[in-house]
């Protein structure tokens, strides 16, 4: 994984690095806040013996130095910790003035220190005087000779006992710097480890990759979209509508030279958006002026009739079985010039209507009869109706929602397709979460439409006495384009009625 990977996974799970920072500033400070300040009492010993010229200065203080060392052990041993109990009135017992107990030695020197740590300012300085006073008593006991002389060492206080004006413990900057690094580097291990094992589909460029196929759309998410699915009325003018405007033009641009014609529309899993997709782009291409045809051939879970409000009772199933003609059951939906042929009843064997003769013979039919097939199919990895409809189409569009499919079920999908050698046209990110740029050029950019038709309209008020002047002219125009219009009208129901019509003399 490079660099550059990695920060589009911590920049993706921002939110992990966030909450474990907090946390980890959370446990910082609470643990500062109920943990008992604690000081430190000190003493500093000095070490020497008697020596005479430089040689015996030299030797002894060799000898002094590994002395030192046996006088740090000497400071926390049982022996000194019980006597300082017995001379003093400390209330503690010996094992609890040995863990209060701390040495440390400067190499080189003969300088030791011991300290005390304690809660208790007043007592931690008591211990540590009796400490230090019991400990001179004691190197002067075990050093003595045996006829009862001084010992060649002696110890003397060169600082202290004295304790610390502040607590040593605990330290807020300190503790919250450590916090933060704690947190920091733990958030970023969690996003960069949550990164790795997520295997959906956070991308476009993953899903180029897994698929191997051209990406034709980005469908950004519109949360005014449960309600009103269809890229119709108020949402006309949404992110989302131009969006699949732009699925529209790719998508005839795919391939100039064997433009697909019939193309059946299918996902990985069920609830990625298959159907709406269908249902918008027929919209989006009748609205460019092709005749459309949209197909429902998903016979198990069968949704256009819903989403465009027609009756779904009577459709492909019956054409296909022979019960009625093709032109009978298909309904013109809207102004425009799209026409839908429903599901039908629901047969008992979906897969083997799909695939057989007769539905490859009416899609024969339906090429002939209509710009573009739009067919809605079923989810590729939840039953074979997909494929075996894919087969007999132009080619197949893969829709794939954001951050729900896993890039192995979508590497399934595309390989269920060049199994059989369909024709992948291409692959489209549904729900897709678009950065925060575009979406704001979008929107500056209607805006100042909206305000360019607001100036415009305005004009026309102000030149309102000259268009007076110029009534009689302008109701002549008026009366030609009148002419032209009705001429226009009449020859659009004249080709959906003729469409219809050669619906009507297909072929069961």
């Amino acid at each position: 994984m490079d660099l550059y990977r990695q920060l589009r996974l911590v920049r993706r799970h921002w939110w992990i690095v966030l909450v474990t920072l907090m946390v980890a500033l959370g446990v910082t400070a609470l643990v500062t806040v109920r943990a008992q300040p604690r000081y430190v009492a000190s003493v500093t010993f000095f070490v020497t013996t008697p020596s005479q010229g430089v040689t015996d200065a030299y030797q002894g203080g060799l000898f002094l130095q590994q002395r030192v060392k046996s006088y740090a052990e000497l400071l926390t041993s049982d022996r000194l910790a019980q006597a300082a109990v017995a001379d003093s009135q400390l209330g503690l017992t010996a094992e609890e003035i040995q863990r209060r107990v701390s040495t440390s030695t400067e190499t080189g020197t003969v300088l030791l220190r011991a300290s005390v740590t304690d809660t208790d300012q007043t007592r931690a300085l008591r211990i540590n005087e009796a400490l230090s006073a019991t400990f001179v008593e004691l190197v002067q006991k075990i050093e003595a000779r045996p006829d009862g002389s001084p010992g060649p060492i002696r110890i003397e206080v060169v600082s202290g006992p004295r304790v610390s004006a502040a607590p040593v413990s605990p330290q807020p900057t300190r503790n919250a710097a450590i916090g933060l690094l704690v947190g920091l580097v733990a958030g970023v291990g969690l996003a960069l480890l949550r990164g790795i094992v997520d295997v959906r589909l956070r991308d476009a460029a993953g899903l180029q990759r897994v698929t191997g196929s051209p990406l034709l759309g980005e469908i950004p998410i519109d949360t005014a979209a449960r309600s009103a699915p269809l890229i119709v009325g108020a949402a006309a003018n949404s992110a989302r509508a131009e969006a699949v405007r732009k699925l529209r033009t790719n998508l005839r641009f795919v391939d100039v030279h064997e433009p697909a014609r019939v193309i059946a529309v299918t996902s990985a899993l069920q609830g990625e958006g298959k159907t709406t997709m269908s249902c918008n782009l027929a919209i989006a291409l009748a609205e460019a002026g092709w005749r459309v045809l949209l197909v429902d051939a998903d016979l198990r879970r069968p949704k256009v009739g819903d989403y465009l409000g027609i009756d779904a009772g009577v459709g492909l199933t019956d054409v296909l079985v022979g019960d009625v003609l093709v032109g009978d059951v298909v309904q013109r939906w809207g102004d425009k010039s799209l026409l839908v042929l429903p599901s039908g009843s629901a047969p008992p064997n979906p897969s083997e209507l799909l695939g057989s003769k007769a539905m490859s013979d009416l899609l024969l039919a339906l090429r002939e009869s209509a710009d573009i097939v739009i067919i809605d199919t079923a989810p590729l990895l939840a039953v074979t109706d997909g494929v075996v409809v894919a087969v007999q189409a132009d080619g197949a569009l893969l829709i794939t929602q954001q951050g729900r499919t896993s890039r192995a079920q979508v590497a399934a999908a595309a390989r269920a397709l060049h199994s059989v050698s369909v024709r992948l046209l291409g692959c489209v990110l549904n729900m897709a979460r678009m950065p925060k740029v575009d979406a704001y050029q979008y929107e500056a950019y209607r805006a100042a439409a909206a305000t360019s038709t607001s100036s415009v309209s305005s004009d026309r008020t102000a030149g309102g006495r000259h268009a007076m002047r110029a009534s009689a002219r302008k109701a002549s125009e008026a009366s030609e384009v009148s002419e032209v219009t009705e001429v226009s009208e009449v020859t659009e129901v004249t080709e959906v009625t003729d469409h219809t019509q050669e619906l009507t003399r297909l072929p069961r």
